[in-house]
This record gives structure tokens, sequence and C-alpha cells, in this order.
């Protein structure tokens, strides 16, 4: 990497860093103490607290990734993040979980996503952008896992509440970073903006990625509905679930940084996402034979397969997305991806919420598992990528 593409890397995946730390911190006690406050007997309102966030992220994705190929990438993401604040302030404050659900709705209209890996696209070079994803991807992993230690620990002192306080300062601090730290961004995407939705709808490749990032996060928070029961189950209190969450996902990231950016560099990109994709399945089939017997290490090595294939896709998916996509329309791609991403984070939540309440927990790992086949079907067709070392080695010009 340049020392510019050091930077931008650098600095947008600590904004991602400080937003998600804050909603991550939320998400591992989040069903557990919602159900102290009024309404919290209702798992199916319970879920629907937890995704919809993803509902009002998916309606706004799209249209503020097109407004940032219009009118610029800092402008978007400096009042995304100003509403998630707020969004976070009023969750703080939530007497009941319809106020809580109302929070966590504002929070997603600061739909962000879009516009910072436009704006990382942007100032990268193709054979260096999946490191500077996976930067991203990285920085993203360890704060949920920080945030998996520190989360039970904070909620038994400040509560959900004092949660959500907490994810309002880190948004502030977000704001700060963007404002003075975050390199100038490059005018020309600002080009040739119009007609990017219908280019982007008609590419074939982008919509596979687009399924494909619907089902790795409704599958990503439906499991956040019922692991947290069973590690209990299997004798493990809610403080210690650390003990498992932690060295996982650190097993994960150094499996996947060993052997992502190698094999993508001999042109094995595609063979790495579908075989991430099956460690998804296989992970899924595990849970779902685990649940009526839990035990905290089998638990735990699924966990880490989980994590494996996961994190995996979070650092090629929208590497990928942002190659295929036309350069004066990465926003507007983006925009669409974030929008699937969102609906994804939504679903998993609401209709993982039903699922509980309707079937027992065991009904999200078989609904899981028949998603994630569909799209490893749909995957299979993806064309394949060419060695990084064959991309144009052009620098962006600043």
């Amino acid at each position: 990497m340049t020392p510019l593409e050091r930077r931008a890397s650098a600095s947008l995946a600590s904004i991602y860093a400080l937003r998600m730390l804050g909603l991550f911190l939320v998400v591992p006690v989040f069903a557990l103490e919602a159900a102290r406050l009024p309404g919290g007997d209702d798992p199916a309102l319970v879920g629907l607290a937890m995704g919809i966030y993803g509902l009002t992220q998916a309606l706004l994705q799209m249209p503020l990734g097109m407004a940032s190929d219009r009118w610029g990438r800092k402008p978007v993401i400096l009042i995304g993040l100003a509403v998630f604040a707020l969004g976070s302030a009023l969750a703080a404050w939530a007497p009941t979980v319809h106020w809580l659900a109302a929070g966590r709705a504002l929070q997603g209209a600061g739909a962000i996503s879009a516009a910072v890996s436009a704006f990382l696209a942007d100032v990268t070079r193709d054979q260096v952008r999946t490191k500077a994803m996976a930067l991203v991807g990285a920085s993203i992993a360890l704060m949920f896992a920080l945030s998996l230690v520190l989360a039970p620990w904070l909620a038994a002192r400040i509560g959900l509440g004092g949660l959500f306080g907490l994810t309002a300062v880190l948004a502030l601090g977000g704001m700060a970073v963007v404002a003075w730290v975050v390199p100038p961004e490059p005018p020309q995407h600002r080009d040739a903006w119009r007609g990017g939705l219908r280019e982007v709808l008609g590419h074939t490749d982008l919509l596979r990625l687009n399924l494909g990032v619907f089902v790795l996060h409704a599958v990503q928070l439906a499991l956040w509905m019922v692991v947290p029961a069973l590690l209990v189950s299997a004798g493990l209190p809610a403080m210690a679930h650390w003990q498992v969450y932690l060295p996982a996902m650190v097993v994960s990231l150094l499996i996947m940084g060993g052997g992502l950016f190698r094999l993508e560099r001999k042109g094995y990109l595609r063979a790495v996402f579908l075989a991430a994709i099956g460690l998804i399945v296989l992970a899924q089939v595990g849970f779902a034979l685990s649940a009526r017997a839990p035990s905290v290490g089998v638990l735990a090595l699924l966990l880490c397969v989980f994590f494996v294939g996961f994190n995996t896709l979070e650092a090629s998916q929208p590497s990928l997305a942002s190659r295929l996509a036309p350069a004066a329309h990465r926003g507007t791609a983006l925009g669409v991806y974030n929008t699937l991403q969102s609906l994804g984070f939504f679903a998993g939540g609401a209709v993982g919420g039903w699922l509980v309440q309707q079937h027992g927990g065991g009904a999200i790992f078989l609904a899981a598992t028949g998603l994630t086949l569909l799209w490893l079907v749909v995957a299979w067709g993806m064309a394949p990528q060419a060695p990084r070392a064959a991309a144009a080695a052009s620098v962006p010009a600043h």
C-alpha cells in the first residue's frame, strides 16, 4: 500500500470500528437485558427491536449511497454518524421496548456503510483493495471480540441504557475522525453519476453478492437469538461467555488472515469464497444437531467454524462488489449491497424472534441451513477472479 492508501484504510477502518463497537456492545446482551423492560416478555417484540435497525438501514443505504456519488462521501458520512448518535441517545433513554425499537430505528437511519466502502474503494487500487477491505473487516471483528468481553461486564454495571449512551459517544468520536483524520476525497466519483441504479441492478455477479450479503447477516443475527441461551443451558453463565467468543474469534481471524490473501494472489478467490459459504452451512448443521444437548466445547468449535467463514466473506464480498461496480456508480452499487445487508440484519432479528417464539431455537438453525445452501447454489456460477498480480497497477490520482 502507498502511504495515502494506508492512511485512508486505517482511518476509515477506525470509523467502522467506533460505530460497530457501539452496535456490538449491545448484541450479546440485548435479548437478556431487553427482557427487563416493559414489553420484554414478548420474544417477537424483542426480536423486532433488535432487528429494526436493519430495516431503516435498508431503506436509506441506497439513497445515501447515491447521494455520496453526487455530493461526496464525507458529508454523507458525517450526517449519518450524527443521526446514529441521536438514535443511540433515544435508545439510552427508552423506558419500554417500544421506545427501544424507536431508538434502534433512528440508529439505522444513519446508514453510512455504502459511503464509507465507496470512499475506501475510491482511494485504493484493485490489487490492494481486498487487503484494505480486510482491514475494515478485521477492525469490525476485533470490535466484536472486544464487545463479547466487555458487554456482559458493562451491562451489569451501567445497564442497556448505559451501553446505548456509550454508543452515542463513540459515534461522536467517529465524526471527529472524519473531520480531522480521514484524507481528502477524490472528486472524480461525482462525474457521470446518473443512471447508476439501472446499470447496477442489471449486473448478474453483483446480484449474486447482494443475495449473499443478505443471507450472511440474516444468519449472523439470528444466531445471537439462540447461542447465548445455548451456552447458558450448557452451564456457562452469561458473564463468562467471552471465554468462548473471544478465542473462537481470534483463531478464526488468524486462519482467515493466513490463507485469504495468499490464495487471492494465486487466483483462488472463487474457491475460497465458496468454501467459506460451505463452512457457514457446516456450522448451522452442527448447531442444529447439538441444540438438544449443548456442550460448551462443541459450541465453541462450531462458533470458530462459523467465524472463519463469516470473516472470510466479510473481507472478500465488499472487495468483489467494489471491483465489479462501475467506478462512477460505486456508491450506488455499494448502497444496493448494503441495503441487502441491512435487510438481512432486520430479517435475522425479526424472523429469528418469531421462529424462537413459534418453533424454538432449533428452527433458526434449520432455516439458516436452507438459506445458506441456496446461497451456495447461486454463488456457484460466479466468474473466476484473475490473480491479484494481474490487476491494473495504476495508483489513484489525488
